[in-house]
C-alpha cells in the first residue's frame, strides 16, 4: 500500500463497521466472478460486473454503513463532504471507496501541459474555496493537492485503491427511507443464517439493504449499505467514435485520456477530431510541433461571445434538457467555447479552421465527406439560443466534395461516457435494461445513459441509488452543485423528513 496521508487502506477502517459490513460465506467461483475486472483500466471505479446471474449469499449483520459513495472526484467528494459536515461520520457510517491511487480523481491524469490557469474552470469544493490555486500550476499536481486538503479537512478517510465491481440489492432487511413524505417499506425477506441476493432475472428489490462488491489490494471485498452514491466519473471511459477503417490505419491513434505533451507528435500530420473545448486547446498545443494539423467536427465550431453566470445557468440547463438516453451531446455543444483572442488568432492562422467530418479512414489518410457532416449552417452553442449565427464564421470551411486527407495521427478529443455498468445488477435502465436514445422527457423525468433520473440526482426506479457527476454535471461546477443536492436528498432520507 502507498502511504498517502487521509487515505485508508481497506483492510484497516474501523473494525466494528467492516466486520459488520462485509459479506462472507462467497465460494471460490463467486469470488472468481465478482474479481473479473473485463476492462479494469476502461471503467475506472467501476471496474467490470461478474455474471449477475450467480447467486451472492451474505451473513445477516447487526450494523450497516449508511452511505457508500464510489468515486472521489468532484462529485464524490462533494457529496461525502457534505454529509460528513451534517453529522454522519465517516469510516462507520460513511464510507468512500475510490479506485485511484491517491487523492485528484481524473486531474491525476491530465496532460501535463494543462495548467490551472488553461483549465476550463476548477469549482470550489462546497465551503473549501479554490481560488489559491496557482495559475501556473500544473493541473495534475495542484487539484489533486486541493482535493487531498478537503479530504484531509473534511475527515472522510477514503479507502484507496478500491475496484467497485458490482451494486446488488439483498434481501436484508434496511431500515425504510423517506421518499415524498411515505416512507418506503422495510424489507421483510431477512432471515438468519444466509440470504440469497437477487438474481439477474429475480423482480430487484427497492427496499433493502445495497452490497457493493470490490477488489481490494488485500483481495475481494462487500460492503452493505442503506443508500448508494455513483460518482465514478467517465475519465476512464473515453468514447470514440466507429468509422469505417479505423482498425486498418497504420498510423497512431490516441486519445485525449492518453495524451501527454505535444513533442511527442512532432513532425507528424495530426487529425484532431472533436468540437469540444479540449479539441481546441489541443490543436493550439499541438500545432507548433506537427508538420500539419487538421480539425475535423461533425458541426460548425461553437465559439461564442456570452460568458456570464446567467449564461452559465442557461447553458446548464441545456446540457440537462440534452442529456436524454445513452449517448448525451458534447457539453460544448450548449455551452460553447469562449471566444479567446488566443482562439481567434488560432481560426486566423488556419489552425482552428473545420474541414468537416471524416466518414472513411485508409492506412495512411482520412476521407472527409459533406455526407458525414452536420446541416447546421447556422451554428450551434449558446449563440444558437438567441438565434445568433457562428460567433467565428471563418472557423467553418467543410470540403464541399469527399477529399482525402493524409495523415500520421488520429488524435480523438471524443469525449467519454458514463461507466455504470457496476449498477447492471439493479436493473436500473429504462425499460430493464432499453436504452432510451429518443426517449422524450417523461412527466418532468429525464434520462442519464438510459437511467430515469428524478431531479438532479435521483434515480427514479430505486431510492436507494443517486447518479452524480454524469451529464450536466459533469463539470466540477455542476459536480459540486449536485453533490450538495444529492448530499441534501439523502440526509433527509435517512432522516425521514422528506
Amino acid at each position: 500500500m502507498i502511504a498517502h496521508d487521509g487515505d485508508v487502506n481497506p483492510a484497516e477502517t474501523d473494525q466494528r463497521t467492516t466486520d459488520a459490513s462485509s459479506v462472507s460465506g462467497m465460494t471460490d467461483a463467486t469470488a472468481a466472478d465478482a474479481g473479473s475486472a473485463g476492462g479494469a483500466g476502461r471503467a475506472g471505479s467501476a471496474a467490470g460486473v461478474s455474471d449477475a446471474s450467480d447467486i451472492r449469499e451474505v451473513s445477516e449483520v447487526s450494523e450497516v454503513v449508511d452511505v457508500i459513495v464510489i468515486g472521489a472526484g468532484q462529485a464524490g467528494l462533494a457529496v461525502a463532504g457534505e454529509l460528513a459536515r451534517r453529522g454522519l461520520i465517516p469510516g462507520r457510517e460513511l464510507l468512500v471507496l475510490d479506485a485511484e491511487e491517491g487523492p485528484g480523481g481524473a486531474w491525476r491524469h491530465r496532460w501535463d501541459s494543462l495548467t490551472i490557469g488553461r483549465a476550463h474552470r476548477i469549482a470550489d469544493l462546497p465551503q473549501f474555496p479554490a481560488n489559491d490555486l496557482d495559475e501556473g500550476s500544473p493541473s495534475n499536481i495542484a487539484v489533486p493537492g486541493y482535493y487531498r486538503r478537503y479530504e484531509e479537512a473534511r475527515g472522510l478517510r477514503v479507502l484507496r485503491p478500491v475496484h467497485v465491481t458490482a451494486v446488488r440489492s439483498t434481501e436484508l432487511a434496511s431500515p425504510p427511507l423517506s421518499t415524498g413524505g411515505v416512507h418506503a417499506a422495510v424489507g421483510t425477506a431477512a432471515r438468519s443464517g444466509r440470504t440469497r441476493m437477487s438474481r439477474r432475472h429475480d423482480p430487484v428489490r427497492r427496499d433493502t439493504l445495497l452490497a457493493v462488491e470490490a477488489r481490494t489490494r488485500e483481495g475481494r471485498r462487500t460492503w452493505l449499505a442503506r443508500m448508494v452514491v455513483s460518482a465514478t466519473g467517465t475519465w476512464n471511459h473515453p468514447y470514440i467514435p466507429h468509422i469505417p477503417g479505423k482498425d486498418r490505419f497504420a498510423g497512431q491513434q490516441l486519445h485525449t485520456a492518453t495524451y501527454r505533451r505535444a513533442e511527442e507528435l512532432a513532425g507528424q500530420r495530426v487529425l484532431v477530431v472533436g468540437g469540444g473545448l479540449t479539441a481546441v486547446q489541443m490543436l493550439l498545443e499541438v500545432a507548433p510541433y506537427a508538420a500539419a494539423v487538421t480539425w475535423a467536427t461533425r458541426r460548425p465550431p461553437s465559439f461564442t461571445t456570452g460568458l456570464d453566470d446567467i449564461w452559465g445557468a442557461a447553458m446548464e440547463r441545456a446540457v440537462s434538457a440534452r442529456t436524454v438516453g445513452p449517448f448525451p451531446e458534447s457539453v460544448v455543444r450548449s455551452t460553447g467555447a469562449p471566444t479567446l483572442a488566443r482562439h481567434v488568432d488560432g481560426v486566423e492562422r488556419g489552425i482552428l479552421v473545420s474541414k468537416g467530418m471524416i466518414n472513411l479512414i485508409g492506412e495512411r489518410a482520412v476521407r472527409f465527406s459533406p455526407a458525414a457532416t452536420g446541416d447546421h449552417p447556422d451554428g450551434l452553442g449558446a449563440d444558437a439560443i438567441t438565434g445568433g449565427g457562428l460567433a467565428v464564421p471563418d472557423s467553418w470551411n467543410p470540403y464541399p466534395e469527399p477529399t482525402w486527407v493524409e495523415v500520421d495521427t488520429i488524435f480523438w478529443n471524443t469525449g467519454f461516457r458514463a461507466p455504470l455498468t457496476h449498477l447492471e445488477p439493479l436493473r436500473l435502465r429504462d425499460r430493464e435494461g432499453a436504452a432510451s436514445v429518443d426517449a422524450p422527457v417523461d412527466g418532468g423525468h429525464r434520462y442519464e445513459a438510459g437511467i430515469r433520473m428524478e431531479g438532479r440526482t435521483g434515480v427514479a426506479k430505486d431510492p436507494r441509488v443517486l447518479l452524480v457527476g454524469y451529464g450536466a454535471s459533469a463539470s466540477t461546477l455542476g459536480a459540486s452543485r449536485a453533490g450538495a443536492e444529492a448530499a441534501r436528498r439523502i440526509w433527509r432520507r435517512l432522516r425521514h423528513q422528506e
